[in-house]
């Protein structure tokens, strides 16, 4: 009877399925075990992966033996853009008025004393004006007191004003040009209403970090050597 059994067809597809089954069962457990090392390969890959946009950190050699390694020293760093030029005088004539913020000094034409924020350089009317030294056009306007005017803005953050100017400017003199040392902006001219009663003159400010200073502070000694005090004018202006 039981061998029988075993031998009818319902036993064979049993056994049959029981075969599969377990062929089944292995493939599967194949297929997973194969699914968990991609998993944790791609896990360990992705942690070791750098991001876009980062530089990988440098491998260091080391020197050869009985070589020193270059030092950088700070001072090394390039400055030219921090270093004040060197100014030389805009016009030639003599100092008829000095810079003052602290003490007032008298204005015929207001016939009153009050601070006086540049030089005034006296020379002959149309006497050419110069940049006092390289640097780029920042500004030109007509200021209501001071007549025509030309900033320029130079390294280390200074600016030279030239005021007192004649309207007609020399060619090429616009905002935004570049302009050497020596090169010729315009003239002086009689467009200072706050001072149209004194002589014919040159007014000069600086600026440098944006404060007020006084230009004869950054001239050199062979500069003001050439720019002598007009004493005899500041004494007429007093009386």
């Amino acid at each position: 009877m039981q061998k029988n059994w075993k031998e009818s067809e319902f036993f064979k597809k049993l056994k049959h399925i029981r075969v599969n089954r377990a062929v089944y069962l292995s493939a599967i457990i194949v297929l997973l075990s194969i699914s968990v090392v991609l998993v944790i390969t791609a896990v360990n890959n992705r942690a070791n992966k750098i991001p876009e946009g980062t530089t990988p950190p440098a491998v260091e050699t080391p020197a050869p033996e009985g070589t020193t390694p270059p030092q950088t020293n700070e001072n090394d760093k390039p400055t030219q853009g921090n270093t004040l030029p060197e100014f030389a005088l805009p016009v030639g004539g003599v100092l008829s008025k000095k810079h003052s913020v602290d003490t007032q000094v008298f204005s015929p034409t207001l016939n009153e004393y009050r601070v006086h924020l540049g030089i005034d350089i006296a020379t002959e009317e149309a006497a050419p004006v110069c940049a006092m030294a390289q640097g780029t056009v920042a500004q030109i306007w007509e200021d209501p007191m001071m007549g025509w005017s030309v900033a320029i803005s130079h390294t280390g953050d200074a600016v030279t004003v030239y005021k007192n100017l004649s309207k007609q400017l020399a060619d090429g003199i616009t905002v935004g040009a570049e302009v050497e040392a020596g090169q010729l902006l315009g003239s002086v001219g009689d467009t200072a209403m706050i001072e149209i009663a004194e002589e014919p003159h040159l007014h000069v400010e600086m600026t440098v970090k944006g404060l007020q200073v006084d230009p004869l502070d950054y001239f050199s000694k062979e500069v003001l050597s050439a720019l002598t005090e007009d004493s005899i004018y500041e004494g007429e202006a007093d009386k």
